[in-house]
């Protein structure tokens, strides 16, 4: 009994660190938000902080998981990973907030790039951790492959996510504010891909690169404790 709570020390204290990072990162965000209304007295960048709370929904939601008390069963674990599923491309949605990114009149240039770097920064680090978390408890249960081809089907269908925020407008609440148009555009694509090459495009370039980031944060931290 005393091995089992020994070993979940580290894990506790590399949790609480983990959050504490990526709120001082949020936190910084925003403020950099707050800074730019005080100096415009616009809220041209506001969106952003809903977009971050968006982002941390998936993150919570993985850690509610990571950090539950004995083996989590199919019919919670199931459900509750589909919710995550949904909000999960809210993270990575972020990235493209670049698009924003335009000369305007009370703020320097390179203030707003820094704005929307940051939170383009917390929404993939948010994104990353949070499938870290779910990829564990698949591995967990399925195995080491499984777990690395659950973590690249979340990452493209993330991507393909957002081309449906970015390009057709959609959120996660429509699947159930406006389920049928939601669902009507995707098998659309899906059944005439031809005739939708940008939606393939952004998918396939978008999930590269996530899947490809993922991969070198993962490495980056194996190889660390490997030194250690």
């Amino acid at each position: 009994m005393q091995a089992t709570t020994l070993s979940s020390q580290p894990f506790t204290r590399a949790r609480l660190t983990l959050v504490f990072v990526l709120a001082a990162s949020v936190t910084l965000s925003i403020l950099l938000v707050a800074g730019r209304v005080l100096m415009t007295g616009r809220l041209t960048f506001l969106f952003l902080i809903w977009n971050l709370f968006l982002a941390v929904i998936p993150f919570a939601i993985s850690t509610m998981l990571s950090t539950a008390k004995g083996p989590l069963k199919a019919r919670i674990l199931l459900p509750v990973g589909a919710a995550w599923l949904l909000f999960f491309p809210n993270a990575p949605y972020i990235l493209t907030d670049l698009f924003h990114l335009d000369t305007r009149p009370g703020v320097p240039l390179w203030y707003d790039l820094a704005l929307i770097l940051s939170c383009a920064w917390n929404g993939l680090m948010l994104a990353y951790a949070s499938l870290s978390d779910m990829q564990r408890l698949v591995q967990q249960r399925l195995g080491f492959g499984v777990g690395w081809a659950f973590a690249t089907v979340a990452l493209l269908l993330s991507s393909f996510g957002i081309y449906l925020g970015r390009y057709l407008r959609f959120n996660s609440w429509d699947i159930l504010t406006n389920p049928l148009t939601l669902f009507f555009d995707i098998v659309n694509r899906i059944l005439h891909p031809f005739s939708f090459p940008g939606t393939w495009g952004v998918t396939l370039v978008f999930g590269v690169f996530l899947l490809m980031g993922y991969g070198t944060v993962r490495l980056l931290g194996r190889t660390q404790e490997q030194e250690q």
